[in-house]
């Protein structure tokens, strides 16, 4: 059974930063395209970064050179590095595995199989 399991939200000040960390059990980080999207309250969720299975990236426009991407395999876990945090970060940021594609740097969320809970990110001006 696959679990993917978010943490490291919480609340900041505009121009902080935190990193979110994703736990994986019963799947293999880095064997297919992984992605952090985000939902705010009534807006659709969309895709904040994507990693594939030999390494390569893809930002949304809107978080390129604030926030970082990354994979430990060692851990198991996907990371994703936040900083220069603003209002608009504000969130619920979800984890998501691919189940298919391995390479190809695709943020739409029916691409992805496995998806997280959730953690809580708050960005306060």
């Amino acid at each position: 059974q696959v679990q993917l399991v978010e943490s490291g939200g919480g609340s900041v000040q505009a121009g902080g930063s935190l990193r979110l960390s994703c736990a994986a059990s019963g799947y293999t980080i880095g064997n297919y395209c992984m992605a952090w999207f985000r939902q705010a309250p009534g807006k659709e969720r969309e895709g904040v970064a994507v990693i594939d299975s030999v390494g390569r990236i893809k930002y949304a426009d809107s978080v390129k050179g604030r926030f970082t991407i990354s994979q430990d395999k060692a851990k198991n876990t996907l990371d994703l590095q936040m900083n220069s945090l603003k209002p608009e970060d504000t969130a619920m940021y979800y984890c998501a595995g691919g189940s298919w594609r391995k390479y190809g740097l695709v943020l739409a969320t029916d691409e992805y199989s496995y998806w997280g809970q959730g953690t809580q990110v708050t960005v306060s001006s």
